[in-house]
């Protein structure tokens, strides 16, 4: 399994929480690439629910990854 910011953004306006189950749906509904259903597939499926992406990928960027002082605007 492997996550790229452009295959992890496909589920960005997935309805969290959810579920393994549902969150495959939501990517096939949608349309997302076939690596992201297949990364989601491979996840272990334990019943529990995923509150957030971080969740499935720890490494998605945040709002405070970005270097930019909202101040200024």
């Amino acid at each position: 399994m492997y996550w790229t910011l452009e295959l992890a953004s496909h589920l960005e306006d997935a309805p969290w929480p959810a579920t393994k189950d549902e969150l495959i749906d939501f990517a096939i509904r949608t349309g997302s690439p076939l690596e992201v259903v297949e990364n989601l597939q491979e996840l272990e499926d334990e019943g529990e629910t995923f509150d957030t992406i971080e969740e499935i990928w720890p490494d998605y960027p945040t709002k405070d990854d970005f270097f930019f002082n909202e101040d200024e605007y």
